[in-house]
């Protein structure tokens, strides 16, 4: 019998990355090559309160405790270590790709001021950027090109998403809504998967909230993203579907 209890973090990059504020004269010919690589192996990615419409369609979302004990949004991606189903050869087989997956080799970094911008900033050593092959960031003009307008898209979208995320949060634990949820799967050939320490909406919980709560949460868009959270864990069955694919193909 094999038990997985794992999720990992996708927070962070590797600690000697080259990273540089991105420039549309000094990276003028810097191509990226649009493929999945080792970030989008991961059974688990954060996402954000406002994308959580798009992606209660395709995966499960729960919440986990960071390093220093605040809750965060994630999706399960897979069952085992480095393992996302969702990702074949061929890329991405879900409609939706969470947003911190969609920024490429790109990062925001935030300036020291509240007035002061985010810039962006590319990563050098990361093997998808290229001068050769891949799809261009800037067009021969300077201007944006389509792939740089997308991961700035979900580079904004998690950058805004964040600030909404502390406010949900807040709220929730002050509603008292977030209960303990733990994920025991069995594929029925001795194989057998425990999601441990995550959390989700509680529906008694949510059931009992008086009007006045649930008028604030309204009021600061996070109704609807609640109720997400809760219809997404439908998706739970959906990712077996695809883990007893995956060991049926493999066999």
């Amino acid at each position: 019998m094999l038990v997985a209890d794992a999720l990992q973090s996708t927070s962070g990059g590797p600690l000697m990355a080259k990273r540089v504020q991105l420039d549309n004269v000094d990276h003028q010919q810097l191509r990226v090559i649009d493929l999945p690589s080792s970030e989008h192996s991961v059974n688990q990615a954060l996402v954000v309160p406002s994308e959580f419409e798009s992606v209660q369609r395709e995966y499960p979302i729960l919440f986990r405790r960071d390093s220093n004990g605040d809750f965060q949004s994630v999706v399960i991606l897979g069952l085992d270590r480095g393992e996302n189903l969702f990702l074949a050869t061929s890329g991405w087989i879900s409609r939706y790709v969470p947003a911190t997956l969609r920024r490429g080799p790109l990062f925001l970094s935030l300036g020291e001021g509240e007035q002061e911008e985010p810039a962006i900033v590319i990563d050098l050593d990361d093997p998808r950027v290229s001068e050769s092959e891949g799809e261009p960031l800037f067009l021969p003009h300077g201007g944006a090109a389509p792939f740089l307008q997308q991961a700035t898209e979900a580079l904004r979208t998690v950058h805004e998403g964040l600030g909404l995320s502390q406010t949900m949060f807040a709220l929730l634990l002050e509603f008292d809504l977030i209960a303990p949820i733990e994920i025991s799967i069995d594929l029925g050939d001795g194989t057998h998967y425990r999601l441990p320490d995550l959390f989700t909406i509680g529906a008694e919980q949510l059931a009992a909230l008086p009007a006045a709560a649930l008028e604030r949460l309204n009021r600061a868009g996070l109704l609807a993203p609640v109720m997400h959270v809760r219809s997404s864990l439908g998706n739970m069955s959906r990712l077996v579907e695809l883990k007893t694919g995956k060991l049926s193909a493999d066999a």
